[in-house]
């Protein structure tokens, strides 16, 4: 179609007699109907004659004279705010796709500890856990992991199942370590217990300036739920704080703690190997001097008040199904651990 306008264009553009606006006139009919209803009929930078003039343009009055309103844009969507479900007729757009409510752009730059995670870590924990079955093998069937009551005793009739055998604390299922389910750090919470805070709230907004310092991302306050007589504690006072880290900033932060804070750590042995909730994620602690090991808080030391630094918790919470796979994620990535090692 270019071929057969150009062509064309170029011979109305030469004669003389014809204006620019009569040459688009005349290309309309390459146009289809629905478009043809959708377009003005003359530019919006001509007047009535076809005669471009930029002095006497008024973007306010030109509105108020169109006899009838313009087309509904083909292309202006809002996605819904709230998923209805799967079978709704209208449905969200993916968390890729820049018309989402969702949509995040980036990542701009691929962290180191990202690319060694993709590029090494990843495929060293699936050979760690690789367990080799044989052509042939079958699993053998197991037991219900809840016992059912036999007898003939009336008392059994109707009971709910009994617990399981010696523990009486039902462990998740281990599923075989594949591609699909390569355990991975998902999100980094650093939590700052602040006792003083009952007495002043400066100590509060220190250690939200700490945090947000270290961390990149703003602080979340907290408040007291019940009132401790014993503390000073009331119910509806602000007294911790909690940060959340993802993405791009979390693996920034895990490398800051493992290549600059932990080294500096003094007669440091690590995390302790019984540490975890045995559902994959790790928590350990800084004192205040270690917080203050942190670049951002070293170099602007003199900026903070004397003994206002407050100390945290930090978790790291990893999609591994129990401690050991975090452990392995972690001693992977550079994180020491010590003593007995409690899966």
């Amino acid at each position: 179609m270019e071929r057969t306008i150009r062509p064309l264009w170029r011979q109305l553009e030469s004669h003389q007699g014809l204006r620019r606006y009569d040459a688009i006139r005349t290309c309309r009919r390459y146009l289809s109907a629905e478009v043809q209803q959708e377009l003005e009929p003359a530019s919006t930078l001509s007047n009535a004659q076809g005669e471009v003039s930029a002095e006497g343009f008024d973007p306010l009055e030109r509105p108020k004279n169109r006899k009838s309103e313009l087309p509904p844009s083909r292309y202006q969507y809002r996605p819904p705010k709230y998923n209805r479900g799967p079978l709704h007729p209208h449905q969200s757009p993916p968390a890729s796709d820049p018309g989402s409510r969702e949509f995040r752009p980036g990542p701009f730059s691929l962290p180191r500890l990202q690319q060694t995670y993709q590029s090494t870590i990843a495929s060293d924990l699936m050979t760690l856990s690789y367990t080799h079955y044989p052509p042939g093998y079958e699993a053998p069937q197991k037991s219900q992991r809840l016992r059912k009551w036999e007898g003939e005793s009336p008392y059994f009739k109707n009971r709910p199942l009994r617990g399981p055998r010696g523990d009486s604390v039902l462990r998740f299922v281990k599923k075989p370590m594949t591609f699909r389910n390569i355990p991975q750090l998902e999100r980094v919470t650093v939590h700052a217990m602040v006792g003083q805070a009952t007495d002043s709230s400066s100590y509060l907004h220190v250690a939200g300036m700490a945090l947000q310092a270290i961390t990149g991302v703003k602080p979340e306050a907290h408040k007291a739920k019940h009132s401790v007589n014993q503390w000073g504690l009331r119910a509806g006072s602000y007294i911790s704080l909690s940060c959340d880290i993802k993405g791009e900033d979390m693996y920034h932060f895990v490398a800051k703690c493992i290549d600059v804070v932990m080294p500096k750590i003094k007669d440091w042995q690590g995390i302790r190997g019984s540490s975890g909730d045995s559902t994959g994620n790790i928590t350990f602690g800084l004192t205040p001097d270690q917080t203050a090991l942190f670049p951002e808080i070293e170099v602007n030391y003199d900026s903070y008040p004397p003994r206002m630094i407050p100390g945290c918790h930090v978790t790291f919470h990893t999609s591994a199904r129990n401690d050991r796979d975090a452990r392995l994620l972690l001693m992977a990535c550079g994180v020491p651990f010590y003593g007995k090692l409690v899966n």
